[in-house]
């Protein structure tokens, strides 16, 4: 079975360092870095019915082409 390959712009390097960021990391440190996130109030998370995911998505694409 053929391996799979690496995203663009990615290779084994930069999956060892990030792996090694992440191994490295102490409790406090990954829960910082979690919470950093959710700061920054740019993005909302939600769960919303499978079957809305489509029209939300069209909605998000049509939001993105007037922001041009």
């Amino acid at each position: 079975m053929k391996q799979p390959g690496f995203p663009p712009g990615w290779d084994e390097k930069r999956v060892r360092g990030v792996l090694a960021h992440y191994e490295q990391q102490t409790e406090e440190e990954a829960v910082a870095e979690d919470e950093a996130v959710f700061d920054k109030h740019v993005l909302t998370v939600m769960e919303v019915p499978n079957d809305l995911v489509p029209a939300i998505r069209e909605l998000i694409a049509r939001h993105h082409s007037n922001d041009k």
